[in-house]
């Protein structure tokens, strides 16, 4: 009975993910019903696939997140601007952006606030929430605590380990020091390679406030996932 009750408060912290591309409407749609049942936080999916998801949510509690800039952040930053108005448009509440990774590599912290800032701006205007993923795997410390502050000081409501996408994914040390980094009141969320109750009960005591995954479903069940995202 109490691992029932943990796996279901863990379902309000999971965005269930669905970001392959080769994704069809009927996944998408599937998505959104698991979502639902299983009482996720949101479903989230490429922008292309936000209007099927509001739809396909309509009625329910479930948020619909959508990625910009995914998975390189090696597109302009007017771009991103353009990307995320038109997700939040279309119904997104949540936006999850990747920054310049190769400007946190540089060490170029006012090109990550430009960068953030501007699409946070795009974010807020429509009242959705920005959640910037600066791709530990791809950062030293160092690096990872520069692209936290950033994020801080660019106005995001969450930070976010990965993508999925580009090797490694979120782990316990990395989530410790973005808490420690962006302090109690924003967000961290946890992505990439999170599969089982036990990985995700690790990062919320590490200190995530949400989860990102796709084996969702295994998470709330006790099961153990197989996907890498």
């Amino acid at each position: 009975m109490q691992r029932k009750t943990m796996s279901t408060n863990i379902a309000s912290y999971i965005d269930h993910t669905l970001l392959k591309p080769d994704a069809s409407r009927e996944d998408v749609q599937r998505l959104c019903a698991e979502a639902v049942e299983y009482g996720f936080k949101s479903v989230c999916v490429n922008p292309v696939w936000v209007k099927t998801a509001v739809q396909a949510l309509k009625g329910s509690p479930v948020l619909c997140c959508a990625v910009v800039g995914f998975p390189l952040g090696a597109t302009p930053t007017d771009v991103k601007v353009f990307e995320a108005r038109g997700a939040v448009e279309d119904g997104a509440a949540e936006i999850d952006m990747v920054i310049n990774i190769a400007s946190a590599r540089a060490d170029d912290k006012d090109a990550l606030v430009e960068d953030i800032a501007a699409v946070a701006a795009a974010v807020h205007d429509g009242e959705a929430i920005l959640k910037v993923i600066i791709e530990t795997a791809l950062l030293t410390d160092e690096q990872k605590v520069l692209a936290c502050q950033a994020s801080v000081e660019a106005g995001a409501d969450f930070v976010k380990t990965s993508t999925g996408f580009n090797g490694g994914g979120a782990t316990v040390e990395d989530v410790k020091l973005m808490r420690a980094t962006v302090g109690p009141d924003l967000g961290v969320k946890a992505s990439g390679g999170v599969r089982s109750l036990e990985d995700a009960q690790a990062m919320i005591a590490a200190g995530a406030t949400r989860i990102g995954a796709s084996s969702g479903i295994a998470i709330v069940k006790g099961e153990q996932g197989q996907s890498d995202y």
